[in-house]
C-alpha cells in the first residue's frame, strides 16, 4: 500500500532555496515540490495533510557527532541509543552519525560491531557509524579498506588522551596515507596531549583542583599547534582532513590558511562553544564540572572568530559532540581533581534551535543555518541528497519549525538523559512542532508519536564536499 501525505502553506528553506512550497510525500521519500496555491500543488491528493501556514518546513537535521553510550573516564555516556535518538528528534535532528570504538589490542571489525548491536532496533531516527581508530597496524589500516567498502567512510584518530585514544604522528600518517587511497575521511581531535599532561600534573601539584583549572591547562595554542600539524601531516600524505570540535580562534586561523593555499581541510565547531565559555567553567560550588568537554570552552572573545568562520565557510559544520555525564555520581568523579571529571557535555536536543537563535540574532541566515546544520555535515559525511535537504528522490526527513515560539531550555523540559541543562534558562526563539523521520511522524504538534526501532542503519558514500 502507498501512502501519501502532503505539506501545505510553509515556507521551504534549504540550503540554496527559500521558497513558499507544498511538499508530496510518497512512501517515505519526497516526490515533488510546487509553489504553493499552483494547479500542480492543488491537484495532490494524499491520506494526510500537515498544515504549516506560518510554519518552516525544513531538512530534518544531520549531527555528524555523537556519543551515546561511550565509555569514558570509568563511567558511561548517560544517553543510550534509545533516549538520546529520541532527544535528537525533539530537537529537530532525524539523523545522528555517531563513533563506534576499536579498543587498543582489538580490531575495527570488533568495535564496529559492538557499537552496531548497542543501535540495532533502538534507534528513534537513522543513525550511521563512524570509526575510532585507537591501535594502528597493518591489520587495521587493511581492514579501514574494507570498512570504506561497507559505508563508514570515516576514521577518528586522536592527538589527545595518552594511553587512552592518542595516535602519535607517525600511526597518524599512516592512517591518513591509507584514507588517501581508499577515499576515507580522517577526522581529528587536534590538541597536544602530551603537553597538556604535563600542564595538568604541574597544576594538580599546586592545589589547583577545580573544574576551571581543565580550560586552563588544555591551552589554545596547544589546539592550534595540533591543528597546524594535523594539516601538515595530511598535507604530506595527500588527504584531506576535517578537524572536530574547534573552539579556539588560532585554531580557526589554521584551517583558514589552509584553506586559502586550497586543501582539503574542514572544520567543526559546537554550540558549547558559540554560547558558553570559561565563564561556565568557573561557576562556583563544583557547577562549573558540569561544563568540562575537550576541547575545553573558552573566554568569550574566541566567539566572534567561531561566528566569522561559519559565515566564511572556513567552517563548514555545526555538531554537538554530544556526550552527556550526569552531575550526580558522573561528573562528580571529579570533586577535588578536575582531571578525573569525565568530559563531555549534553546538546543532541539543542543545536538546531540554538543555531535558529543565531539567526534571530544575526550571526547567520537562514538558509546557511540549514546548511551547516543539514545540508553539508550530509554531504561532508556521503548522505546527501538522500538525508540534509527536501528535494525529490530526498528522503522525507522533515522539521516543521515555529520560527515565532518562543522556549525556555532546561533540564525540567529537555529529554536528554541527563540531570542538567548546558543551557538552564536560556530563552530561544524558535521551537520544532512536528518531525517526520523517512515519511513516518517521529513528534507530531509537540508530541512524542515515534518508536524506538523506526531508525535504520544508513550506509555512507564518501566525502562530497571535496575541493
Amino acid at each position: 500500500m502507498s501512502s501519501r501525505t502532503v505539506i501545505r502553506n510553509g515556507l521551504v528553506i534549504t540550503a540554496s532555496d527559500e521558497i513558499h512550497a507544498d511538499v508530496l510525500i510518497e512512501d517515505g521519500r519526497v516526490a515533488a515540490l510546487a509553489a504553493t496555491g499552483t494547479p500542480a500543488a492543488e491537484s495532490w491528493t494524499a491520506e494526510k495533510t500537515i498544515d504549516a501556514t506560518g510554519k518552516y518546513v525544513i531538512p530534518g537535521g544531520v549531527d555528524a557527532h555523537t556519543h551515546m553510550e561511550l565509555p569514558f573516564g570509568g563511567t558511561f555516556a548517560s544517553d543510550t541509543f534509545e533516549t538520546g535518538t529520541r532527544a535528537a528528534a525533539w530537537g529537530g535532528t532525524t539523523t545522528i552519525v555517531d563513533f563506534a570504538v576499536q579498543s587498543v589490542g582489538r580490531s575495527l571489525r570488533e568495535g564496529l560491531d559492538a557499537w552496531n548491536a548497542k543501535a540495532d532496533g533502538n534507534c528513534a531516527i537513522d543513525y550511521a557509524f563512524h570509526m575510532i581508530v585507537s591501535d594502528v597496524n597493518q591489520e587495521t589500516l587493511k581492514e579501514m579498506d574494507l570498512l570504506v567498502q561497507e559505508g563508514v567512510t570515516s576514521f577518528k584518530q586522536f592527538m589527545a588522551y595518552p594511553g587512552v585514544f592518542y595516535s602519535d604522528d607517525g600511526q597518524i600518517l599512516r592512517a591518513m596515507q591509507r584514507s588517501a587511497e581508499n577515499g576515507g575521511l580522517i577526522m581529528m581531535h587536534a590538541e597536544n596531549g602530551i603537553a597538556i599532561d604535563v600542564l595538568v600534573e604541574q597544576a594538580l601539584a599546586r592545589g589547583e583542583t577545580d573544574p576551571r583549572f581543565h580550560g586552563e591547562v588544555r591551552k589554545a595554542l596547544l589546539e592550534a599547534e595540533a591543528t597546524h600539524r594535523a594539516i601538515k601531516l595530511a598535507q604530506v600524505a595527500g588527504a584531506p582532513l576535517y578537524v572536530v570540535h574547534v573552539s579556539a580562534q588560532e585554531a580557526v586561523a589554521e584551517i583558514a590558511r589552509a584553506r586559502d593555499e586550497g586543501l582539503n581541510v574542514f572544520g567543526e565547531t559546537c554550540p558549547q562553544y558559540l554560547f558558553l565559555s570559561t565563564d561556565n567553567l568557573a561557576e562556583p560550588d563544583f557547577e562549573g564540572s558540569k561544563y568540562v568537554c575537550s576541547t575545553p570552552l573558552r573566554p568569550k572573545e574566541h566567539q566572534a572568530a567561531l561566528w566569522r568562520g561559519l559565515r566564511t565557510n572556513d567552517l563548514q559544520v555545526v555538531s554537538t559532540d554530544h556526550c552527556p555525564f550526569c552531575f550526580v555520581g558522573q561528573k562528580e568523579l571529579g570533586r577535588g581533581d578536575f582531571s578525573k571529571i569525565p568530559n563531555g557535555l549534553p546538546g543532541v536536543e539543542n543545536r538546531m534551535d540554538l543555531l535558529h537563535q543565531a539567526v534571530v540574532d544575526g550571526h547567520i541566515s537562514r538558509r546557511r543555518w540549514i546548511e551547516i546544520a543539514c545540508a553539508t555535515p550530509a554531504r561532508m559525511f556521503g548522505l546527501y541528497p538522500k538525508k540534509g535537504t527536501i528535494a525529490p528522490g530526498a528522503d522525507a526527513d522533515i522539521v516543521i519549525y515555529d520560527p515565532h515560539a518562543e522556549q525556555v531550555m532546561s533540564v525540567e523540559t529537555h529529554h536528554m538523559n541527563v540531570d542538567y541543562s548546558a543551557y538552564e534558562g536560556k530563552r530561544v526563539t524558535g521551537q520544532v512542532e512536528t518531525v517526520l523521520s523517512r515519511g513516518e511522524p517521529v513528534i507530531t504538534e509537540r508530541e512524542f508519536t515515534g518508536r524506538a526501532g523506526h531508525g535504520v542503519y544508513t550506509p555512507r558514500s564518501t566525502c562530497q564536499y571535496l575541493l
